[in-house]
């Protein structure tokens, strides 16, 4: 099974214009792009054909070739990460059974997050998309809590069946559990990673398909393929004693400098 990586990045991001390119610093004090660090991610992870960052963005391009990446020149009109690599996987570039999104704002994906969603769908070949989900230590699920509290828009939660199909995906943490329950939450609440696996139809019928209306209010891209019936696996992973959390907003590079110096 022929698997690619893209990461997608976009500078014109709503939230935090320029992300790809912020700077994290390591234990070390080491200095490195978003961009940079997601892709050094990628590149630790096994049984992938190829690596590319996908880009509508000459800044982000030369950053990236300049570390060592390989570039896919996408148009400004991809509204979201699915949509560009779609438009990548058509480019002509290159050609894969499984084409895996591992976003450009997720640094502290492990590698073994990327492997088990690969295995899973290599074990369940009629599944037309997978993505990871992580059980909520009590950390993330602070992390979760004190975002909302605050207003932000932070992680992504994700409630799925008994066969692991997705039921839906929300910045709201769900399911709602009540204050006096809150000790409960590390056993029902899990975080989604924000990290995908598609075969090549999949991602054709994305293309085509118009923004959903839960897509459109919830921001989040993988409620297409739901609204459209489309079946999204959750692949439980461990985070085998490391915290994952994505830079969402600004607030969130403090949070990750600290993991990579931890």
């Amino acid at each position: 099974m022929k698997t690619v990586i893209v990461i997608p990045a976009r500078y014109a991001s709503t939230r935090y214009p320029g992300k790809p390119l912020v700077t994290l610093q390591d234990a070390d004090g080491v200095a490195k792009s978003l961009i940079q660090r997601s892709w050094e991610a990628a590149m630790q992870v096994g049984g992938v054909d190829d690596v590319f960052v996908a880009t509508d963005d000459d800044r982000i391009k030369d950053a990236a070739e300049a570390f060592g990446a390989k570039v896919i020149m996408t148009s400004t009109t991809c509204e979201n990460g699915t949509a560009r690599c779609a438009e990548a996987a058509t480019a002509g570039v290159f050609e894969a059974d499984l084409v895996v999104n591992l976003q450009g704002d997720a640094p502290l994906t492990p590698a073994w997050f990327v492997e088990d969603l690969i295995a899973a769908m290599a074990a369940n070949p009629t599944a037309p998309v997978a993505t990871p989900v992580v059980l909520c230590d009590a950390q993330t699920y602070a992390h979760f809590r004190a975002d909302r509290a605050a207003g932000l828009v932070g992680g992504t939660t994700a409630v799925f069946d008994r066969n692991n199909r997705a039921l839906y995906f929300s910045k709201e943490v769900l399911p709602y559990i009540h204050p006096s329950k809150a000790d409960e939450a590390e056993g029902d609440v899990f975080h989604h990673v924000g990290l995908y696996a598609y075969r090549p139809a999949a991602l054709a019928q994305y293309a085509d398909w118009p923004e959903g209306r839960l897509e459109l209010h919830e921001g989040l891209e993988q409620l297409r393929f739901l609204e459209n019936g489309t079946d999204i696996l959750c692949v439980e992973v461990e985070g085998r004693g490391r915290v994952f959390w994505e830079l969402n907003n600004p607030g969130d590079v403090e949070r990750i400098e600290s993991i990579l110096k931890g």
